[in-house]
């Protein structure tokens, strides 16, 4: 799924197939090697927890380590690797412990390290009853080794994403050709080990080093996708777990990103009307579909004149309004940076903007790198460039804004060399416990239709949708409505009834459009302890 959170912008090691065959001390953070012998299981070491080096996890108070898991579960105790964990602990009394509880944020390639200070955003005092574990998921930011191929391959100067003719096209293959062929240099063996069934065995592995016998979870995005395929896999070992904005686990991946197409254009229809219901602030007219065309027009423009010194141009003008399409808390920023440029020919906003989001240099491909490697291996990718073709170029004609964007951020699938799984494991909740499950209507980066098809899996689940929102991942952004109801699960297990039908259980107001009012007065809609919440973990 194309971008399920923004690249995070982790300190991240080059691996080499080279750092495979030299064994290193674990304590050093290198790769431990050991005698391979797949005839008794892998049980991982305790974790020796000490200080953290992040300010927010410091100031959370959390602890951080490092766990040692196999890089090939089939040979446990071959080659070693090391994922950073963190812990916020409980703060009840032990009477009233409720164990430990696992986040991931998405990706695939997201950092979760920095997560277990959720422990203070949920409502009523219901998360301080548990530990909360944030880990960098194998190949990930702290994690070691940590997978780099490219750090400028987001750079200026990209080929424009729609493939209007031949040499936009060829320049697109090669480039993502290219980048594939990095990782093949950088990964070695690690890119035949960073598949979600690899996440999940890991996060036994913590279950296993912290002494549980099972495991609450909080997923967001592809994170509900890996407690899909833990709950699978492992149910007998599922406590409570929030599965915010699900993966549709019939789709992944390829058919995934034509969905989100669909979605993203849907999305950004209302984004568009929503800047003409405030012409009074942007000026940029008081008609949905005429901003929309005055968006294409610059688009247009950018072509053949790009912007603030020839680094702005229509790719990073798309990307830039992409994050409009995930989310409502950047909608003002867009919008002012959207008003500069058409009004006053500034685009100093919108590079900023990009510039932000995407940053360069050594290992900042690190979540990109990893969400290819997990994607690309998940499931099988076609092969034939005329599949890409047909098919995009059929979804383009109806949902122009992302569709071309999408294709190639993914086309490094089809040529990667990681070892590829013949099928997606088929998910199945039917021995699964009692678990909460939450999107909004219009989520384009995780489509509403998967919410509905995890609820039919799940057949003890209970489903809140955020009517009419276009927010995704936004539990905990200070919804009363949604966010006490999760508070409520965590505390005492109780759900909302179960209603016949494919449909949602609970229905609840999304995360609110801003009030550009308020944001210019510096107001916050969602709370101060939300926005910090925001800050401290960048957009997800």
């Amino acid at each position: 799924m194309k971008r399920l959170i923004t690249v995070v912008a982790a300190a991240a090691l080059t691996v080499s197939a080279a750092v495979f065959s030299a064994p290193a001390q674990a304590a050093s953070g290198g790769v431990a090697t050991a005698a391979d012998s797949a005839s008794t299981p892998y049980v991982p070491p305790p974790i020796t927890w000490g200080a953290c080096s992040d300010p927010t996890l410091v100031h959370y108070g959390a602890q951080c380590g490092m766990l040692t898991v196999p890089l090939d579960y089939a040979h446990p105790h071959g080659t070693l690797i090391h994922l950073a964990v963190s812990r916020v602990k409980h703060t009840t009394p032990q009477s009233q412990y409720q164990g430990v509880m696992l986040v991931n944020p998405g990706g695939p390639g997201g950092s979760g390290l920095v997560l277990s200070i959720y422990q203070g955003f949920v409502p009523n005092n219901a998360g301080k009853s548990y530990d909360w574990i944030g880990f960098d998921p194998r190949g990930v930011g702290s994690s070691v080794p940590a997978l780099s191929c490219d750090g400028n391959y987001f750079g200026y100067d990209r080929p424009y994403y729609v493939p209007v003719n031949r040499g936009i096209e060829n320049a697109w293959l090669t480039k993502t050709k290219n980048y594939a062929k990095a990782c093949t240099a950088a990964g070695g063996r690690l890119l035949d080990h960073l598949k979600t069934t690899d996440n999940v065995a890991d996060m036994e592995s913590i279950r296993i080093a912290l002494g549980q016998k099972q495991i609450n979870f909080y997923g967001f995005s592809y994170g509900t996708y890996l407690g899909q395929v833990y709950a699978t896999l492992h149910p007998d070992r599922v406590r409570r777990f929030v599965l915010d904005s699900n993966v549709d686990p019939r789709r992944v991946w390829y058919q995934a990103n034509l969905d989100q197409d669909y979605a993203f254009d849907t999305n950004m229809g209302i984004y568009f009307d929503w800047v003409a219901k405030h012409d009074d602030v942007y000026g940029l007219g008081n008609d949905g579909q005429a901003v929309e065309r005055t968006y294409y027009r610059i688009l247009n423009q950018l072509r053949a004149h790009p912007q603030a010194g020839g680094t702005i141009g229509p790719d990073e003008w798309t990307d830039v309004f992409l994050y409009a399409g995930y989310y409502v808390y950047g909608w003002t920023d867009i919008a002012d940076a959207f008003s500069a440029a058409v009004n006053h020919g500034d685009y100093s906003k919108i590079k900023s903007l990009w510039d932000g989001a995407n940053p360069q240099g050594p290992g900042a491909d690190n979540g990109y790198a990893i969400y290819l490697a997990t994607s690309c291996t998940d499931a099988p990718w076609p092969k034939s460039w005329s599949v890409w073709q047909r098919d995009n170029w059929r979804v383009y004609d109806k949902a122009p804004f992302e569709t071309w964007g999408n294709a190639w951020f993914n086309a490094p699938c089809r040529t990667w060399t990681g070892k590829v799984a013949d099928e997606p494991v088929k998910v199945s909740g039917r021995n699964a416990p009692p678990i909460l499950l939450i999107d909004e209507t219009h989520d384009a980066a995780t489509p509403y239709e998967g919410s509905l098809e995890v609820r039919s899996l799940f057949p003890k689940s209970v489903l809140i949708e955020g009517v009419g929102g276009t927010t995704h991942a936004g539990s905990l952004s200070g919804v009363a409505c949604t966010d006490n109801k999760i508070a409520a699960y965590l505390a005492t297990g109780s759900l909302p009834d179960r209603r016949p039908g494919r449909r949602s259980d609970v229905q609840c107001d999304p995360v609110p459009q801003p009030d550009p009012s308020a944001a210019a007065s510096g107001a916050s809609a969602s709370g101060s302890s939300h926005a910090l919440l925001r800050t401290a973990l960048s957009a997800r």
